[in-house]
Formats: C-alpha cells, structure tokens, sequence
C-alpha cells in the first residue's frame, strides 16, 4: 500500500510542478481555458450554457466546469487540478478499500499508470472526472449495486459513454433494478433541477449538436481519407473547423463514412446486446457475472470509439476505467489487455500533443504512429466482441453423473485473452 500511496503523490505532485509556472500566471492549459470561459460567463453574466442555450455536454458537466471558478479566474487551473487529484485518490481508497483489498493492486496501478501515460489530456479535460467515478463503480457494483448506479449516472450525466457500463450492468447483473432505480433517481433529480430553472429544452441538445461534424482526423474511421489527404489525392484534406476548434478530412467518398458511422454503431451496440444476453445464461458466479459486465462494457465502449467520427484523446480513457472494473476481478483474464491499451495509451500521447502539428501539416511518420494506434483500438474491440461471442455460444460440457445422484451439466470455461 505505501508504494502505491507514493505513487499516487508523486504522480500528481510533479503534475502540479510542470504545471505551477501556469498555475502562478493565472492561467490554464489544455480544455480548461473554455471551460473557465464559460463558467465565468455563467458566474458573471448568468449566462447558463446546457440551460440557456444548446451544449456539447450533459446539463452535469456544468458542476465540474463551474467550481473551480468559485475562487476566480485566477486559481481556475489550482483549484481544477486539486479536484481531480482528489477524485483519483477517492476513487483508489475505494477501489483498495482502503489499502486493505490487496487483489485490487494491479487494477490501482493500472489507473495510475493510465493517468501518468495520457497526462497531457487525464487531468485537464472532463474525462479526469468521469474516470475515477467509473473505477469507484465498478469497485462498488457487486457490493452496493445502488451506490454504483448513483455514480455511474452522475457520470453518465457529465459524459455520455458511462451510459455504456450502465447498459452492461442492467443485462447482467441479478440485482440490476438497484442499479436502474439509483440511476433513475439521479436523472429524475437533474431533470427537476433543470425544469426549475428553464432549462428543460436544452437537456437532450448534446446528442444532436454535433450531427453534421465531418471526420475528425484522429478518428479510426478517417484512416482512409487521412492517407489520401497525405498521398495526394484529389480533393482530400485537412482543414481547422473553427466552430469546434478540431481538425478535421474530407475527401472523396467520406460523406458515406459520415453517413454510416451511426448505423454501424447502432448495429454495433445490437449485436454487442444479443451477445451479453446470450453470454448472460452462461454464467453462475458473481466473479463470472462482474467479468461479463466488463467484457461487455468494453465492447460497447470500443464500439463508441470504433465507429464515431469523432476521435479524441480523452477517448482512451473511457476504455481504461472498465480494464480496471476487469483486472479487478480477473486479472488473469485481462492483463494482456490492459497491457494493449497502455501501449495505445503511449501512442496516443505521441501523437497528441507531440506529433500533432506534423499530423496536421500530412507527415508521414505521425500518421503511421496514428495508423498503429487506431489498429490496436480496433483489435481490442475485436477481442471484446469475440470474447463474448464465444461465452455466449459456448458448448455445455457433457453431462456429470454424480454418484447416486441425478445429471449435473458444467459449462465450458469462460475465455480469456490468453486463449486467444
């Protein structure tokens, strides 16, 4: 325990270091400069973006984005970063018990090495918030199925993808209804909030406002106009969409991966569904049960990430939280994976913020880093999704006969990444 303690000080202590030239100037670095833009719009001018007008985010995200402005402008990144290494520390006390769940160490350090390999984005963007939630989840679900269901919605309410742990949760789990009742309770609590102050209008606007984006360059799903773009092809390029501040390609034929890119996650998250209630009759144990909720989250997430135009960053860490719901309760299963995902970490980091200037002016060598990263992103939903399929159409071994006793039926083994 005190090395994982250490750790996690150290981690975050060097963070704040880098970041206290920053800090004592009075600005902000990463996302942070537009979310303290519009918690001071908000503090200021009461002007309530989510409630007054159209929002990127759920209405919940407001919370996160407006309390580091409480203590002003100046101290947003301080106040920001204290509140993060606070959710990481909550979230490994919870995950730990307290240090005393030693079978929870692998998962801890997982997290922290997670925070450490996607630094430029873990705590200074909205998923450093949502993260720690999902871990205390997923350490919670099988214990306080009600407190998980509570933190999940919270998050889910912040960022859209925990709703992914959430759908997993309720197709698996023996006690689901405590884990839908809390999260009902949450939404019902927000939406009263929300019809309270005028807002009711605008608290669906984060699943439309970004309809007619075009593809993000960082996206698994524009690796073929990203190439076409660098090798000359007519009519591919990357342009600055000023409106959002990303990059993003167009090209010929990329319109029709515009198109296809939500029915493909629809058809996706129904295939996904079908497996995880195929799977769900396979299984007795609770281990066996918590493992299937994170397979199945996984695979649901990396088909978020897989088939979205969109592609971020930040989008590995919606990944990481349910490696450690995994390594939580199999560790064996999913070390491979959780190794996997730390290399797309390191990728990914390599490619945003440092490769990310020579990404956009079409070099060659950051867009094969890119290629490898999307490659092993898209590897590792295959894995998920095969994974399930073979739990769910897994042969029942032949019948036991107890002696003296009537036909007992096991079940096949449970795969693992190691069968691979």
């Amino acid at each position: 325990m005190r090395a994982l303690v250490w750790g996690f000080i150290g981690l975050h202590a060097v963070y704040a270091i880098a970041l206290l030239p920053l800090i004592l100037a009075g600005g902000v670095e990463g996302d942070l400069p537009l979310y303290r833009e519009w918690a001071m719009r908000a503090l200021e001018h009461d002007v309530w973006i989510g409630l007054d007008a159209p929002w990127v985010y759920p209405l919940l995200a407001l919370l996160p984005i407006v309390v580091p402005a409480l203590l002003g402008p100046y101290l947003y990144q301080a106040v920001w970063l204290a509140m993060l290494t606070a959710a990481n520390g909550a979230a490994l006390w919870v995950l730990t018990e307290g240090g005393r769940r030693r079978s929870a160490y692998p998962a801890a350090w997982f997290w922290l090495a997670t925070v450490f390999l996607l630094a430029p984005v873990s705590l200074l963007r909205l998923e450093g918030v949502t993260g720690p939630l999902v871990v205390a989840a997923f350490a919670l679900l099988m214990r306080k199925p009600a407190v998980a269901g509570v933190l999940l919605a919270v998050a889910t309410w912040i960022k859209v993808w925990p709703a992914a742990v959430i759908a997993a949760a309720l197709v698996v789990l023996a006690r689901a209804r405590s884990v839908l009742a809390a999260g009902a309770a949450v939404t019902v609590v927000i939406l009263a909030v929300a019809a309270s102050l005028g807002g009711l209008r605008q608290i669906a606007t984060f699943l439309t406002i970004q309809g007619d984006r075009a593809l993000q360059v960082e996206a698994p799903i524009a690796t073929p106009w990203l190439w076409m773009a660098i090798l000359g092809v007519p009519g591919a390029s990357v342009y600055q969409n000023e409106a959002l501040a990303t990059r993003e390609v167009v090209g010929p034929g990329a319109h029709l991966a515009v198109a296809a890119s939500t029915p493909a996650l629809v058809v996706a998250f129904v295939i996904v569904a079908v497996l995880l209630v195929l799977a769900r009759r396979r299984v007795a144990s609770e281990t066996e049960r918590a493992h299937l909720v994170a397979l199945g989250a996984f695979a649901l997430v990396g088909a978020l990430i897989v088939f979205n135009k969109v592609g971020s960053p930040q989008y590995l860490l919606w990944l990481a939280p349910v490696v450690v719901g995994g390594l939580l309760v199999a560790r064996d299963r999913w070390m491979r994976v959780a190794i996997a995902l730390a290399v797309a970490e390191l990728l990914t980091t390599i490619v945003f913020p440092i490769l990310y200037l020579p990404l956009v002016d079409l070099e060659p060598v950051p867009a094969v880093v890119l290629l490898a990263r999307n490659a092993m992103l898209v590897a590792l939903f295959a894995w998920s999704v095969l994974a399930l399929a073979r739990i769910a159409f897994a042969r029942v071994a032949a019948e036991v006969r107890p002696r003296g006793g009537a036909p007992r039926a096991t079940r096949a083994p449970e795969p693992s990444p190691r069968a691979r």
